[in-house]
């Protein structure tokens, strides 16, 4: 990757145009040939961009403080650099890749060796359902036969309601499966998660980690 910081303006000519007044600016220029223009601000979304496949090509002699990146449509990205701040180049390798929290993975499978937790009657599907945005955590049958999608977290909140939501709008469209209702399982859950949950029509489960392992409570109980 490498990684300029530049004052500089920025053009890009395609199916419309845009343009960038100068200021001070990061510039990405990624592996895999992609392009992308970045303020002190907005997170990570870029100003503007250039996806692969792409050329870039550093002008010469009266050019040399212009950049034109060119994709396939033939789009330009046109920046001019008036002051140079930083350059340099840094080899990252190959990704591994975003890993699940180890308690999280631990608790789908073991909720997944153990779904009768969820209540008498229901049988496991699978686990991590794909979908066209991702992979369900378990999908499985109630004791009537009706599909049931889980969605677990370490910690419940807001955010995982949404998720599970986007899911249910997804499976409920295939017709082998709906309808499919949802349940938000999780070692805690937020109040807020809660309400939103359950004003989605999802059920609520908190899952004890202990239990699912057969680990025995210590606790006094009365019984």
């Amino acid at each position: 990757m490498r990684l300029v910081i530049a004052r500089c303006s920025v053009d890009y000519a395609g199916r419309l145009t845009a343009h960038l007044p100068s200021a001070p600016r990061l510039i990405l220029v990624k592996a895999d040939g992609s392009v992308s223009i970045h303020a002190d601000d907005r997170a990570y979304k870029p100003l503007n961009w250039m996806s692969p496949p792409c050329t870039l090509k550093e002008g010469s002699g009266d050019d040399g403080h212009v950049w034109t990146v060119v994709n396939k449509a033939g789009e330009k990205l046109i920046i001019t650099m008036e002051e140079v701040l930083h350059d340099s180049s840094h080899e990252l390798g190959t990704d591994p890749g975003l890993i699940k929290d180890g308690v999280e993975a631990h608790l789908q499978e073991l909720l997944a060796d153990r779904i009768e937790t969820l209540g008498e009657g229901y049988t496991l599907i699978r686990r991590e359902y794909m979908t066209a945005i991702g992979p369900v955590d378990i999908l499985c049958r109630d004791a009537s036969g009706a599909t049931v999608a889980v969605e677990i977290k370490r910690r419940g909140e807001i955010d995982g309601v949404e998720q599970l939501t986007r899911y249910l709008e997804l499976l409920n469209r295939d017709p082998h499966l709906a309808p499919v209702r949802g349940v938000f399982a999780a070692q805690e859950i937020k109040p807020q998660a809660r309400v939103l949950a359950n004003d989605r029509g999802m059920d609520c489960v908190v899952l004890d980690y202990d239990a699912l392992r057969g680990i025995e409570d210590d606790k006094l109980r009365l019984f």
